[in-house]
């Protein structure tokens, strides 16, 4: 491997040695040494092939895509770096990793260049002063002679910059001088790669030549119309496919380029576009007349087929359309109905409310007549009392219906299932008892040879498996730990099947006296009958008693419907899930 050169070599080091701010500065001496008198082509190649290496070409690229009013030199400055960074991307030639530096790096570059020109585009028509204005036309004009330098290097960057949007928002202006600079560059990207137009898509190419048309339409300056006459004779004279979609898309180019643009300077130029625009529309006038009459017959079939179509389709139509009608008046008229219902029934209720108000406070002025002062505040305090008492009475049953209604449906089914599932158990075993047994067959006996066979594998196994030998004194120990462990868990069973006895009687005294307790009333309503129910058991006994007595004449009254499954019963048992589904639990004497 070649040394590389010095100079390069050197300026990288500065370069990585530097401050920040001073990198742009450093990176312009790459232009004295690109351009040497002193080189020759093949020295020229290698000094780019280091400058890539050594990264300086990627500083040049990082440093363009800064704030270039931040750099020292500012618009200047961005303006040199972006030409040396076409100069040295132009004859290079990548042998390590060119997929980076094709299709990454060069794009990149392209969009850099397009960006730093939409903003000295801006910065130039936003100026005031001559001076300015000029300074910044000139780094526009660099900028695009930089990027025509670096598709003249690599053309199949043309079809990059024509797609991008930065492109379009730059053809797209008013100013004159930027718009014919950028004319005059697409007319270069062109003349270096005329098939271009044929590669991107229409989305890209009908809004450039949108606007080549749209500047020859509003404008009477003669050097945009002579730019933008040049550049369509380029592309007709390149791409005969396009001809076709001149003569389509504008239909009135021919006389605006004819009457508006006629002496202006460039008759040559303009009569040859007008040329070839009459020539391919005189060549497919009669191609596409017979088009047009083949089109007209297709239509007038069609049109013929579809009225034809919808004059069959028209009585089910209108009877379609009166059915919605009358469905829409009636559901208004029912809207409407309901509506007035309502009205009516809140006036009703509003009435019933103040009647109601009314009635109270005559009442309430009765009672004050009536009542002695002093026991007036006692009486507001009951009245209060009682008028809460009635309130939440009323909220506790509306809110237990509430969720009645909601568990009610679950509950049907839940005990629907149950009843099913009951009967079908019920009548698998009944059909299984009743199904008779399979006759006896006597097995086949076996031959001579099989009943060999076998007893030698038994012999075989018996010696692989020896049966372990048990002593009878072995025998006898563990049988007794057998009973020992038996008569242990047989008593620990019984006490607690005793515990669990007294549990549930404990469980049932608690659950009668929450039951007595919940039903009794008020300490101002008892009376000494109440204190019977406390004092002695036998008066809830009788109570539930009496309630099971009842459920039972319930369940004999049911409908059979309701008693499916229970036809394999006895007549005179009623299943105990019957009466525990109504009462749950009855509590005699304390237990459950």
């Amino acid at each position: 491997m070649a040394a590389a050169d010095p100079q390069v070599l050197a300026l990288a080091a500065q370069v990585t040695e530097s401050r920040e701010q001073d990198i742009p500065l450093l990176l312009l001496k790459l232009k004295g040494i690109l351009s040497s008198p002193s080189l020759g082509c093949e020295e020229s190649k290698k000094i780019k092939q280091d400058i890539y290496d050594y990264g300086l070409t990627q500083y040049c690229l990082l440093v363009l895509k800064r704030d270039h009013s931040q750099l020292c030199g500012a618009w200047a400055t961005a303006a040199q770096l972006a030409e040396i960074l076409s100069h040295c991307c132009v004859g290079l030639e990548v042998k390590e990793d060119p997929e980076e530096f094709y299709k990454k790096f060069l794009p990149s570059s392209i969009d850099t260049l397009l960006v730093l020109g939409k903003r000295l585009q801006a910065r130039y028509i936003r100026a005031i002063k001559d001076k300015e204005k000029q300074d910044f036309l000139h780094w526009f004009q660099i900028v695009t002679d930089a990027i025509c330098w670096l598709i003249g290097g690599h053309i199949q960057l043309a079809a990059c910059v024509l797609q991008n949007d930065r492109f379009l928002q730059l053809l797209i202006t008013d100013d004159v001088e930027t718009a014919i600079i950028m004319m005059f560059m697409l007319h270069n990207i062109l003349r270096i790669n005329s098939s271009v137009l044929l590669e991107v898509d229409k989305e890209t190419l009908h809004p450039v030549l949108d606007e080549l048309v749209y500047k020859l339409s509003s404008t009477t300056n003669p050097a945009v119309g002579s730019a933008a006459t040049k550049l369509l004779l380029l592309v007709v004279k390149f791409c005969k496919q396009l001809v076709q979609l001149f003569i389509a898309r504008y239909k009135g180019l021919k006389g605006l380029l004819s009457k508006q643009w006629t002496g202006k300077g460039f008759d040559r130029q303009l009569n040859q576009l007008l040329d070839l625009l009459y020539l391919e529309q005189s060549n497919g006038k009669g191609e596409m007349q017979k088009q047009h009459q083949a089109a007209c017959i297709i239509q007038a079939v069609w049109r013929g087929f579809q009225t034809r179509k919808r004059l069959k389709k028209l009585p089910r139509a209108v009877t379609t359309i009166q059915r919605s009608f009358r469905a829409k008046r009636e559901q208004e008229l029912q809207h409407l109905a309901k509506q007035k219902e309502d009205e009516a029934l809140k006036l009703q209720m509003q009435l019933q409310r103040q009647r109601a108000m009314r009635l109270f406070h005559e009442r309430q002025l009765a009672l004050l007549e009536v009542v002695h002062a002093s026991q007036v505040n006692k009486y507001m305090e009951e009245m209060e009392e009682k008028s809460a008492l009635t309130i939440q009475r009323f909220w506790r049953g509306y809110r237990a219906r509430r969720i009645f209604h909601q568990q009610k449906q679950s509950l049907k089914e839940y005990k629907a299932a149950i009843i099913i599932q009951r009967a079908a158990c019920k009548f698998l075993e009944k059909r299984r008892r009743r199904r008779p047994l399979s006759p006896w067959k006597e097995p086949k006996g076996l031959s001579d040879e099989q009943r060999l066979a076998l007893q030698q594998k038994v012999d075989d196994y018996i010696k692989l498996h020896p049966a372990s030998q048990m002593s009878e004194e072995m025998s006898k120990e563990l049988h007794m730990q057998a009973q020992a462990k038996l008569a242990q868990f047989l008593l620990r069973s019984r006490l607690d099947q005793r515990a669990a006895q007294r549990r549930e009687a404990l469980l049932a005294q608690v659950n009668t006296d929450v039951e007595l307790l919940m039903n009794a009333p008020g300490l101002t309503e008892t009376t000494e009958k109440d204190l019977g129910a406390f004092m002695s058991r036998s008066m809830p006994v009788a109570a539930k008693a009496r309630q099971t007595h009842n459920t039972m004449l319930k369940y004999t009254r049911l409908p059979w419907w309701k008693k499916l499954g229970d036809e394999f019963m006895e007549d005179n048992v009623i299943p105990d899930d019957a009466i525990n589904t109504e009462l749950e639990t009855l509590f005699i004497g304390g237990r459950k």
